[in-house]
This record gives structure tokens, sequence and C-alpha cells, in this order.
């Protein structure tokens, strides 16, 4: 099936099913797409501090009530708890596991998050004629954790993780200038080259995600990634935190055009 140009009730219909546990990237073109973090409501204050002092990586698109498993203004009569392909959990940094639901986690504490992703600026850039590697190879984005240490705030402290592309060195300028229009769902690169200044030792081994080639004349260009909290909780470890699993995002209703700067 062609979830490219599906809608995205009828996608996150089919998710909460069972029917894709796969990666989001490439699905829903034009819809923006989110990561999720969920903390006990001791944490929420913290954490919503550290997304404010933390844009890049944690441009916020909405949080929800305590205890609330639906993000009513991006996604009306959404499920948070089983409406994204595949979820982690982890327990005092620990990761515990992965689950395609986790209703049967869910506490009346919890507070959502709904983080910006990049995967929602991918369809423009195509549609601008940049290749996206990943879509291509039908694979996750690779993503990598930085030496570049986020603002702490509270208990939240930690390094940034980016994900990568590889753009041709011509076409660099308008992958910047695309996602420039999208500061809501991380923006323009944070670094484009040389790995090794970020803190990044092989491309071909990403801390996240799948690795893919680089052309020759190609350039790797590196976004903040929505996956910085899991990063962090790893060093935090704050008793308990559901996030999506990398690469397995959370489909709004909201159209990337009105995300705009």
């Amino acid at each position: 099936m062609d979830f490219y140009h599906q809608d995205p009730k009828t996608v996150r219909q089919m998710i909460r099913e069972g029917k894709i546990t796969s990666p989001t990237s490439g699905m829903c073109a034009g819809y923006a797409q989110g990561n999720l973090v969920v903390l006990p409501k001791e944490y929420a204050y913290d954490f919503l501090l550290f997304t404010q002092r933390n844009p890049k990586p944690c441009p916020v698109l909405e949080v929800s009530d305590v205890g609330s498993r639906e993000f009513p203004l991006t996604a009306k009569g959404s499920d948070i708890a089983r409406d994204i392909p595949r979820y982690r959990i982890y327990e005092h940094g620990e990761l515990k596991g992965e689950y395609t639901d986790v209703s049967k986690f869910w506490r009346e504490d919890l507070v959502s998050f709904l983080l910006g992703c990049s995967f929602s600026f991918e369809a423009p850039m195509i549609e601008e004629g940049i290749e996206v590697r990943h879509i291509t190879l039908g694979c996750n984005v690779p993503m990598f954790i930085t030496n570049i240490q986020c603002k702490p705030a509270g208990i939240f402290h930690g390094p940034m993780v980016v994900s990568m592309r590889p753009i041709p060195y011509e076409k660099v300028v308008k992958a910047v200038t695309v996602t420039e229009r999208l500061p809501q769902v991380h923006g323009t690169p944070i670094h484009i080259g040389d790995p090794a200044h970020i803190g990044i030792k092989d491309l071909q081994k990403p801390d996240f995600g799948d690795p893919v080639p680089i052309h020759e004349g190609e350039v790797p260009v590196f976004w903040a990634c929505g996956v910085t909290p899991q990063a962090v909780a790893m060093q935090v470890k704050p008793s308990f935190l559901i996030t999506h699993s990398p690469g397995h995002m959370f489909i709004t209703d909201v159209k990337n055009s009105q995300l705009g700067g």
C-alpha cells in the first residue's frame, strides 16, 4: 500500500490495529509527524522548561492534559498509547522493552509531549528534487549522539541527537532553504560536513536507525533530532518514561504548511 499519499487518520487507525509497525518516514506526505515523550507529572515542568531552552531538538507541537491519552489539537480522537507503530519504555534510564501498544502501562499521572520531527520536511525536500536516501532505500534515518550539550533545565541535561541525510553539494543551499521554512520540525541543519566536529566517529555506525551510503559529490547534513530526550533519559534516569521507538512517529492531522515560521 502507498502510505505516502494516505491520510493521517487512516494510517493511525491501521497502526492502532497493528497493521503498520514500520518506521513512518515517507508516510502521509504534507502532514507533520511528531516525537513522543511521556513522563510522570512530577517531571513535566522540568521537561517543559528543557524544551523551551532547547527548541532545535525539542520543538513542542502539543502537550496533553495530565492522564489524557489524546492530542486533541493536532490529532482529534487520537490514542497516544496505540497510535505509534513502536514504543520504548525506560525505567531509571534503562530500556525495558519495545511495544506496539503501551495501554497496559498507562497511568493517571502521565503527561505527554509531542515534539516536531524532521520526517515532516522530507516531502518538501523531495518535491524540490532532493533525494532522501533512507526513503529511497526503505530504511530508517541514521541518528547519532553528538558532543553538543543541551542547555540544562531542572533534572534534565545531556547530549543532542542529530539525524543525517546525504545531500549533493549543489543542493545543500536548497535543503537549508526548504527546512528553514519549518522551524517547528527542527528547521535548519545544525551542522554540515565533517562529522568528527560534532563527535561522530563513524557514519556507518549510527546510534539509532540504519546506516545509509554517502555517494561521491555528497556531503553529510545533520539536523537536530527529537530522539534527544531518549539520550537525555539514559543520562538523567527518570523513574519512568515512554517514548516512540526511533523512526516510529506520531502522525498528526496538521499540514506542514501550518507550521511555517
